[in-house]
């Protein structure tokens, strides 16, 4: 087995690591230690802390409304989920987990074609139903397929609905889309876990709860992680180029070896590859490559422990042959070319005992 110095991490759509300019701004945060909320010059210090943060999150990103920290987009999409002021709601297919979860029982689901896009009549007639909370990923966490939201947007506005896109992949790496609530993730961009943001563009449309965050999120705020995930964001440390470059290594390579690349006619963000080994077990893959000190995934963080049939996959109609081998690979700003080699490598092995076998 690899030890830990000289493993490989290929996982970083589910946390990737704390960037130094955040952990840097995290050191900062701490000096201002004190609750935000306190009138006291401690807390008043704090306080400026925290809307230093706010202010360079919403400057690096572009938005001009309003930002309120989170614990996370899994947070930020259940706020709008239960507090848009919109009676309907509705959703993509190949949502994250907690999309479905948090929109409820009665959530519209709009499907997707085979290449993992947004079904447009399908949502054009869903519209139609009547004003609703439209959760559209920007691009989805499993297949890093990208959603055309600037012209679905449009669509959903002209029709008095409203549009929650999940930008947890996303965000620093493309503009923001223009929507009316966005959900946004620290830990997947190089910040602390446990923090993230929720984007509005109007608060009259989100019912507010009282207490912090403007009224709208309870809870003793974190100013040293804002400043973190503000540092991360500012650091720009994705060069996109490159990253293309190396996930068409990645592409051929698992070609070249017999593998499958899923969503690959489709627009997608080039640090998400969604591969398959035909006819393997996904979970089989996951101990072969972390026995030779690989880390990968099959699938989001947040389902990929229990092995269960990816709810994605099944909603683009993969055939079980090819979902049941799948994997995700993901980069992250340092990942380099021989990373991706010894990944292609070590594929190139299991793929061959495979036909042996």
């Amino acid at each position: 087995m690899t030890d830990s110095a000289t493993r490989i991490f290929l996982d970083h759509a589910a946390t990737t690591n704390v960037l130094p300019e955040a952990r840097a701004a995290l050191e900062r945060g701490y000096d201002a230690w004190a609750n935000p909320s306190s009138p006291h010059a401690e807390g008043r210090k704090a306080r400026s802390a925290l809307e230093e943060a706010r202010s360079a999150v919403a400057e690096v990103l572009g938005w001009r409304h309003d930002v309120i920290f989170t614990s996370g987009a899994s947070e930020s999409v259940e706020i709008v989920a239960a507090r848009a002021r919109i009676p309907g709601r509705a959703h993509g297919a190949t949502e994250h987990a907690i999309v479905p979860h948090a929109m409820g029982a009665s959530s519209k689901v709009v499907p997707v074609d085979a290449g993992g896009l947004i079904d447009e009549t399908a949502l054009e007639a869903i519209l139609a139903e009547g004003p609703a909370l439209v959760a559209i990923q920007m691009v989805n966490n499993e297949t890093g397929i990208l959603q055309p939201l600037e012209r679905l947007a449009p669509m959903i506005r002209e029709a008095g609905s409203l549009l929650l896109a999940d930008c947890a992949q996303s965000a620093s790496k493309y503009p923001l889309p223009d929507a009316d609530f966005i959900a946004l993730s620290a830990h997947k961009l190089g910040a602390t876990p446990g923090f993230g943001a929720l984007l509005v563009r109007d608060l009259g449309t989100l019912e507010p709860v009282g207490g912090q965050e403007k009224g709208y999120r309870r809870g003793t705020q974190d100013a040293p992680s804002a400043l973190a995930f503000a540092a991360a964001l500012s650091a720009k440390p994705y060069d996109m180029e490159r990253l293309a470059a190396l996930r068409s290594r990645l592409d051929e390579g698992v070609r070249a070896a017999g593998g499958v690349v899923i969503g690959e006619d489709s627009p997608r963000l080039p640090t998400i590859g969604a591969i398959s080994l035909p006819g393997a077990s996904s979970a089989a893959l996951l101990v072969q490559f972390d026995l030779a000190g690989i880390a990968v995934s099959a699938g989001s963080a947040c389902s990929s422990g229990k092995m269960k049939e990816s709810a994605v996959l099944s909603a683009m109609g993969v055939a079980p042959e090819i979902a049941g081998g799948f994997l995700r690979i993901s980069f992250g700003p340092m990942t380099t070319e021989a990373e991706v080699d010894a990944f292609l490598a070590e594929w190139s092995r299991i793929a061959s005992r495979a036909r042996a076998a």
